[in-house]
């Protein structure tokens, strides 16, 4: 009676550790990539503006007209490309859902979609309920960055699309403008879809974020996903959008209109403040973020912990190669002992085995402790 596809999803292990932690009194939370920090004012304000004003119903399915054109502005201001506020752009209930609509739009039974590993778990369970195939590019041996003569190796007649995210959940590392260049020359010669998920840009701590949307040539078979839950500590306010050339948002737009309809209204007003007049918030967070990672991974080396060094998101991603203990079996006996709640590497594919990942998406004080945790414990397992 149910749907074998729906069946046989699994609770992504990054919930499965963060449901746990409720049981577990003064528990340590290292799970969920949320920002820890309050939404800033003004952005608060201007939603309870439009609760008051009686903003509340359905807008236009793209969103409201204001906000499309906020981010356009946002792009081309900060990084120099151009997409139609009228034909290119539809806001969506953050990033998740455009991402969903994407896969729904382009994927047909049988197709491959090519993604580096470690990656974040929510995209191969949507790509399998389009009857698609995963296609995994190992960045393990390569500091987590995609190869391109790897990548070029793993493209066939049945992939339709390569789906990046940098600054990526859950190593934290980037992609440089060489690299890029490198990926997008691999890229060009064939005909298939780029779905880049941008959505941890704002967090990116030295240099400027690279974006595969800077290249002109991907321009008709890129879909760029962006929001707001990470730059501006937005996560349950659901605001994301996608981007894309207006031939292929057409299509976009109509498979999320029949899931959603629309983005709250409230939570558009809301968006609109934040990409016009709060556009820094995302910078006073970062100088925090640095720090906390400085710590962190200064606190990892000294416990003999390996890390690749990230520079962007807010993870960690440590090897935990030299215990005798499966990723999972690590992370359970954190928690049960120390009581520290990390996300064991397999839930981000099974190239994640032999890493744990740790978000410093919280207080330094949080930190501190779950860091000293951790190193009791390690020493135990030696």
């Amino acid at each position: 009676m149910i749907n074998l596809r729906a069946k046989a999803l699994q609770v992504p292990e990054i919930r499965q550790f963060a449901n746990q932690i409720a049981n577990i009194p003064d528990a340590v939370d290292f799970t969920i990539g949320q920002p820890d920090f309050p939404t800033p004012d003004p952005i608060k304000i201007a939603a309870v503006q439009a609760i008051l004003d009686n903003k509340t119903g359905y807008s236009h399915n793209a969103g409201l007209l204001e906000l499309r054109q906020a981010v356009a502005s946002f792009f081309q201001d900060k990084y120099n490309f151009t997409y139609d506020p009228e034909t290119e752009i539809v806001i969506t209930n953050g990033a998740s859902e455009g991402i969903d609509a994407i896969f729904r739009t382009i994927l047909n039974e049988g197709d491959e979609v090519i993604l580096p590993a470690p990656i974040y778990s929510a995209y191969e369970p949507i790509i399998q309920l389009c009857g698609a195939k995963v296609v995994y590019l190992n960045t393990v041996d390569t500091n987590f960055l995609p190869s391109p003569e790897r990548l070029k190796s793993l493209i066939t007649s049945k992939t339709k699309a390569i789906l990046f995210n940098y600054p990526s959940n859950p190593t934290g590392t980037v992609l440089n403008k060489e690299l890029l260049d490198e990926l997008v020359a691999v890229i060009e010669k064939h005909e298939l879809f780029v779905i880049s998920d941008e959505i941890y840009s704002e967090n990116t701590y030295s240099g400027k974020h690279c974006s595969f949307a800077s290249y002109p040539s991907l321009k008709d078979k890129l879909f760029l996903i962006h929001g707001l839950s990470k730059s501006h500590s937005m996560t349950g306010w659901r605001i994301g959008y996608v981007l894309g050339a207006a031939h292929l948002m057409e299509h976009v737009l109509k498979v999320h209109l029949y899931n959603s309809i629309c983005a709250s209204l409230p939570s558009q007003m809301a968006a609109i403040e934040a990409l016009t007049n709060c556009r820094n918030a995302p910078a006073v967070m970062n100088e925090e973020y640095k720090k906390r990672l400085a710590y962190g991974q200064e606190r990892l080396q000294r416990m003999g912990l390996d890390v690749v060094a990230p520079n962007g998101a807010f993870y960690i991603f440590p090897s935990i190669k030299k215990y005798e203990l499966s990723a999972f079996d690590f992370a359970t006996k954190l928690l049960h002992e120390k009581g520290v709640a990390v996300v064991p590497g397999s839930g981000f594919t099974s190239y994640g085995e032999g890493f744990i990942r740790i978000s410093y998406a919280c207080s330094m004080d949080v930190l501190k402790e779950g860091m000293d945790r951790l190193e009791a414990f390690v020493q135990g397992l030696k």
